[in-house]
């Protein structure tokens, strides 16, 4: 099936129309049609080859939303008009022990990215959601409820559940101290989450402004990082740190605001960090720790958590047409806190 995309030639270009071929459904198969797709960082990053060299043509998009065209006849999930979502991998091998698990991000095999990846059992490289339509199998689809922004719920299949899995893996609960380091995508979707939990939220940032946005998203308190008597006055009190910083840096200061055998969690770096002071650690059995999205599982009860509490991301909905502007943006921090693109407007270009 010939599909229309945008895609990335080179690391130096802009994206840019293009003709991609989706695969004939096969048996277990669900063919849909896309009508949101978020836009994440990890985009920019694979279509500039900042993540290493990419196979071009790069068709990005991993936070899809849309409705169900057709079905394989071994389907049995979904149907015709369902309103679905595919998040950041459509395979993995299915028999390892974390696929056993429900944890397929952690396959031994390594997951299939819906987009740039070679590895895929049908053949060719996977292209994502900048596209009209999308083939998938159906146990790497998810059910998006009916009782939220449809268009807002786009970025919940990458950084909704990229904060969401680490909050539940460290068993955050009512009444906890929970620190979101950084405010953007990831954390603003952090801040929401921790609260609907229970927990007593504290933004941490540098920015006394993004301060005063995290208590509109439900912040109880701000730390500004930057003043050393904020951070003292802080030390050895929270229960968790879920850290959304996206380059490196260091994270000796904020080790010390953690108790006793507490975990800071790393989503937003994928990168070296600077030396980790081992004293930090030790002194107070803390745990330095990361996070890769999650599994299908998880990613479902995320997305149900969501309806049944009308949490969605901020979005700002942009035209394809405007894809290359917005990745500029996003560098700059300009934009509160995911672009979503309408693929209305790719199918009527």
């Amino acid at each position: 099936m010939s599909t229309k995309a945008y895609a990335a030639f080179s690391e130096a270009e802009d994206l840019k129309p293009h003709q991609i071929q989706r695969r004939d459904l096969q048996d277990k198969d669900v063919f849909i049609d896309i009508e949101y797709c978020g836009v994440c960082h990890s985009d920019i990053h694979t279509a500039r080859a900042e993540w290493g060299q990419p196979h071009y043509p790069v068709v990005p998009g991993h936070e899809i939303i849309g409705r169900v065209l057709a079905v394989g006849p071994n389907v049995t999930k979904y149907e015709v008009g369902d309103l679905v979502g595919v998040g950041c991998m459509v395979e993995s091998c299915k028999h390892c022990n974390p696929c056993d698990e429900g944890l397929e991000q952690y396959c031994e095999s390594g997951m299939i990215g819906t987009y740039n990846s070679a590895k895929s059992k049908h053949g060719g490289i996977t292209y994502g959601g900048y596209s009209e339509n999308i083939v998938v199998e159906e146990d790497f689809v998810l059910s998006i409820p009916t009782t939220i922004d449809v268009k807002a719920a786009a970025p919940l299949l990458c950084a909704g559940i990229t904060t969401w899995s680490p909050l539940r893996h460290w068993n955050v609960k009512k009444g906890d101290k929970v620190g979101v380091i950084g405010l953007g995508g990831l954390g603003h979707m952090g801040v929401k989450f921790a609260k609907a939990m229970g927990a007593h939220v504290v933004m941490i940032t540098t920015s006394p402004e993004k301060g005063e946005d995290a208590k509109k998203l439900g912040a109880d308190e701000v730390l500004i990082s930057k003043d050393a008597s904020q951070l003292q006055a802080h030390a050895n009190t929270f229960d968790f740190l879920l850290n959304t910083i996206p380059v490196g840096h260091d994270v000796n200061p904020y080790l010390s605001l953690l108790k006793l055998d507490k975990t800071m969690c790393i989503v937003g770096a994928v990168e070296p960090l600077p030396g980790v002071h081992g004293g930090l650690l030790i002194g107070k059995r803390r745990h330095l720790a990361g996070s890769l999205i999650g599994g299908i599982k998880e990613t479902q009860e995320m997305l149900d958590f969501c309806g049944e509490h009308q949490i969605v991301s901020d979005v700002e909905v942009i035209n394809i047409q405007d894809i290359n502007n917005a990745y500029e943006r996003m560098i700059k921090s300009d934009v509160k806190y995911r672009f979503v693109i309408d693929m209305k407007s790719l199918k009527d270009s």
